[in-house]
Order: C-alpha cells, then structure tokens, then sequence
C-alpha cells in the first residue's frame, strides 16, 4: 500500500473517499441494451445466411461442371441463380462474423499489452481497487472488462486537491462498478462488424456520452452536490492533455451547467435499421427455398499433382503474410482506452467551466 500523504511538493494529502453506489442510469441502460439487441439480431442473421449457404450444398457423383485445365479435367459445383446469390448474402455474413471476431480479439490483446505496459507503483491504502501508476501526468481511468480496477497516477495525486481527487475517484468508480469497459468494448464490436445496421453507430457513441455524463454526476454527489471540484479537475486534466486530446466535452460542460441535454437519435435510423434486418431475414427464406448446388467434393487436382497444387499455394500464401505484416506494421499500438469525444468544448464553454470550478461551496451555477 502507498502512504497517503504527499510529500512537501503536493498541493494536499490524499484523502480516500468510499465509492458512491450509484444505480446505472435507465436511458444509459436503455441505449445500451438496445444497441445489443440489434448487434445481437445482426449477427444471428449473419449465422443464419452463412448455415443455409452450407445446408444447401448437396453431394453428387455426378451432374457437375468439368472443365480441362493443361490436361487435367477438374470439376466444379453447379449452381442455380438462387444459390448464388445465396453464396453472396453467405459472403457478407461470414465477413460480419470474421470483422467481430477479429475486433474482440484486437480489444482483447490490446487491452492486455496496455495493462502490461502500466508500472504500477503501488495501491491507495484502505482501497485495494485503486492502484497507483508512476506517470508524471496527470491520469485517472477504469480498465478491465469482468474485473475493472480503478488507475490513477502519481501525477494526478500531486496535482489534484483533496475535493478534486474525490470527485475524480467517484467518477472513476461508477465506472467499474457498472463495468462500462466492458460495454465500451462490445458496442464497438457490434458498430464496427454490423455495416448493415445503420442505427448501432449513433447508439454505441451516444451510450459512451451517456457513461460520461452518469459518471459525472456520481463525483457531484460525492461531492456534496458541488460542481466545482469535478469542474477544475477536468481543467487539470485537460492542460496536461497531449495535443488533439480532450475530456472536456460540450455535453459534459452543458450537463454540469444544469442545461437540458439536445441529443436525439434520427427518427429514420431506428426503422431504417428493422428495415433493413427485416429485408435480410427475409430474402434468406425466400431464397433458400429454391437455392441448390452439387458438386462431388472430390479435389482432383490435388489428388493427381499434389506438387503443383503446392507450387500454387505458396505464392498465395506469401501474399496473404505479406499483407498481414503491412496491415499490423501501419496499425501500431494503441491504447484501449475509450476515445476521447471529439465534440470537445470550445472556449466559451471552458471558460464557464473554469468559473464554475471557482464558485464557492455552497454556491450553484
């Protein structure tokens, strides 16, 4: 465990403050669960095109295509109209599951080179869930998916005021206690696989808004209902940002100004979306109804000349390699951490959240 009590240099010693048990939000719980239940109606139909593609495929000795290539007769599946376009609607379902698949495995190893990469100095005393990181910067931030813990630098403890660092940790801990990254992490699964879900992008950025804003109003009421230590610990935050990088939203300022939030979702996503599903659903059953292919699943060619079939993969094979290490080399390492809102605040704003920061105790904007 870490003492504490700061040094000579820091602006106040630590002060831990239990965490504020505070119930999810029902619009946060709302947009989240409905953006899963899209995610989940877009993957099933994805399954469904891919297991009928499979199940309409029928084995035959004979009846199939036959084609002469340098002396080597290989046969070849024959399919209807219907059984292509099925193999199509296939296509698009097995790349929706390749796209998630690969998504949550990027968060998972991401989100473990990140946590390997953190030096952890030590723990807050009397707070096992708060570990303490030597970064000179000021930072704080949940991470985990089934177990989230609490991080905060050396830095932010040096920098922050007793008020601060309290409205800072009961932010942090709405955080973990509704686990929102692990809800960061499958929403941005389901937007970035689901193309065909028009709606699941707007949810799944207005549900990380949500998180922020929920969070917010957890560190006002550990703080007594102020605004005013959250507000200046944002500002301490936020000048030690790098360039590009901002917390400070429009959304969360207007919120801790007492401004009624403007969001709204566009009215011809959400149909556009059940559209959309609908349509997909239903052209897989009326298509499978008449989709039929047959083919022998005999390989003659690698029956026959297995070092020419050899010969030819290797060159594919290379590409594929070759193409990977482009991909992961122009990708490079980052952190898995939510991204920041790019709707940031302008200057207007940061200069009413600054003289919120300054109010006194009892006063209220």
């Amino acid at each position: 465990m870490l003492d504490l009590t700061h040094d000579a240099g820091a602006r106040s010693s630590v002060s831990l403050v239990k965490p504020d048990v505070v119930e999810n939000s029902p619009r946060h719980g709302r947009v989240f669960w409905l953006a899963v239940v899209f995610g989940t109606a877009g993957l099933v139909a994805a399954a469904v095109a891919v297991g009928t593609a499979i199940g309409s495929v029928h084995r035959a000795s004979m009846g199939t295509g036959r084609l002469d290539v340098a002396g080597l007769r290989v046969s070849y599946p024959e399919l209807n109209a219907a059984e292509w376009l099925l193999i199509g609607l296939a296509a698009a379902g097995a790349t929706t599951i390749a796209v998630a698949c690969r998504e949550a495995w990027r968060q998972r190893s991401a989100y473990r080179n990140f946590l390997e990469r953190l030096e952890v100095i030590g723990r807050l005393d009397a707070h096992p869930s708060v570990s303490v990181i030597a970064d000179s910067r000021p930072e704080a931030f949940c991470a985990g998916y089934l177990r989230p813990r609490v991080y905060i630098s050396k830095g932010a403890l040096e920098s922050l005021t007793i008020p601060e660092l309290e409205a800072v940790l009961a932010h942090e801990h709405h955080h973990q206690l509704v686990r929102d990254p692990l809800r960061f992490a499958v929403g941005g699964i389901l937007a970035r696989a689901l193309f065909f879900v028009p709606v699941l992008r707007p949810l799944v950025a207005r549900d990380a808004d949500l998180a922020e804003l929920n969070a917010d109003g957890a560190a006002v009421r550990a703080s007594a209902g102020r605004q005013g230590p959250l507000a200046s610990a944002l500002l301490v935050f936020d000048a030690t940002a790098p360039p590009g990088v901002s917390g400070i939203s429009s959304a969360r300022v207007d919120s801790l100004l007492g401004e009624p939030l403007q969001w709204r979702l566009p009215l011809w996503l959400m149909p556009a979306s059940l559209a959309a599903l609908a349509a997909l659903s239903a052209l897989i059953w009326h298509v499978s109804r008449f989709a039929a292919a047959r083919a022998t699943f005999n390989l003659p060619l690698l029956s026959s000349r297995p070092c020419v079939a050899v010969m030819l993969l290797l060159p594919l094979l290379g590409s594929v390699a070759a193409f990977r290490r482009v991909i992961f080399a122009r990708r490079g390492r980052t952190s898995p951490l939510p991204p920041r809102e790019s709707r940031t605040a302008g200057p207007l704003r940061r200069r009413s959240l600054r003289s919120l920061s300054s109010l006194p105790p009892n006063a209220t904007p």
